[in-house]
Formats: C-alpha cells, sequence, structure tokens
C-alpha cells in the first residue's frame, strides 16, 4: 500500500514556476498528456466516501502508458494525504469495459498537460487543466520534504488546493451550468 502525499497549489504563471525549478537546480523529466476516466456506481457510492477510481491514458512522446488507479480518502494531515494503490495495464479499452460491467458509470472524463519535474526526493507537477487553469503538484516521502521544495520555489505562502482536480472539474462544471461530462484540450 502507497500513501500519496503531496501539496496542490494554484497559480497564475507556470512559466514562472519553470524558471524557479530551473534557477534551484531541478531536473525536469517529462512532458505527458493525461487522459483521466473517473468511474463511480449510479449511487455515487465511491465520491461521497471521498473515494476514486480512476483509468488514466498517459501520453508521452509517442509512448501511451495506461494505469488503474484508487484513491482512498483523505486523511488529516497539513498536506493532501491518502491512500493510492496503482497498476499499469496493457489494455485500457478492456478494463474500461471490465468497469461498466461491474456496474460502474463513466463520472468524469478530462484531459491535462502535465510538466513533470524532479528536485529533493520529490516529484513536482506543472499541470494545465481545461477551465481551471494551471496548478503546481508537489508530492514527496513526507510532509518535510514537500515544504522544503515548496519554500525554494517560494510558494511557501500558497494556500493548498485540498480537492482533488476531478471534485474541481465538477464543481467548475456545476459553477457553468453545464451538464458535460468530459473535458478535452
Amino acid at each position: 500500500m502507497h500513501t500519496e502525499i503531496e501539496a496542490k497549489l494554484k497559480v497564475d504563471s507556470l512559466q514562472e514556476v519553470e524558471r524557479r525549478l530551473a534557477d534551484v537546480g531541478a531536473e525536469f523529466v517529462e512532458e505527458q498528456l493525461q487522459t483521466d476516466t473517473y468511474f463511480d456506481n449510479p449511487e455515487a457510492a465511491l465520491k461521497s466516501g471521498d473515494r476514486a477510481l480512476r483509468l488514466r491514458q498517459q501520453r508521452t512522446g509517442q509512448k501511451e502508458k495506461t494505469f488503474l488507479t484508487y484513491k482512498g480518502p483523505k486523511q488529516k494531515d497539513d498536506f493532501k494525504k491518502r491512500q493510492e494503490i496503482e497498476i499499469e495495464i496493457g489494455d485500457g479499452d478492456s478494463t474500461e469495459e471490465l468497469l461498466l460491467a461491474l456496474g460502474y458509470e463513466k463520472a468524469l472524463v478530462f484531459e491535462k498537460k502535465r510538466r513533470a519535474w524532479h528536485l529533493v526526493d520529490c516529484v513536482i507537477c506543472l499541470d494545465e487543466l481545461p477551465l481551471l487553469g494551471s496548478f503546481v503538484e508537489i508530492e514527496g516521502p513526507d510532509g518535510k520534504s514537500i515544504a522544503e521544495v515548496q519554500k525554494k520555489l517560494g510558494m511557501s505562502d500558497l494556500t493548498h488546493v485540498v480537492e482533488s482536480y476531478a471534485c474541481l472539474m465538477q464543481q467548475k462544471l456545476r459553477q457553468l451550468g453545464k451538464e458535460q461530462r468530459q473535458v478535452l484540450l
């Protein structure tokens, strides 16, 4: 079992963050296009229990990978902390068919552009999402490492966003009065 610990920060400009990452010696890892499909049962039991079931298609250049991920409820912590179980799968279409056959429904589909960096045992993801804008996620082994990276990047004063991207996207769609469940770049 893996525990995901991260800080999610809303930013106006990813270019400025990228400049700071380069200035502090962070290593650029890769650019990705991710398509996330969230599943739930008709009663929305996962969402109401602060859990998630996600099928992610991730494209990096010509390579494509697919992951099935379960995220448990958020734990009380200074950072966003939750159980995460993730497996790489070879056949995303069959996995989607399996989930639908088990009674799950597609609750939401959205794309995001991600540029991943590495610094001080942390992965820093610069994310661009339609309708939501730009975010920085700093994921690390513990809160101390995350806080250190946040400080190095001059982002210690930013408020942590505790909601998942799926939750933020659903809130935004409701706010806009849209009933769509698919948001693509």
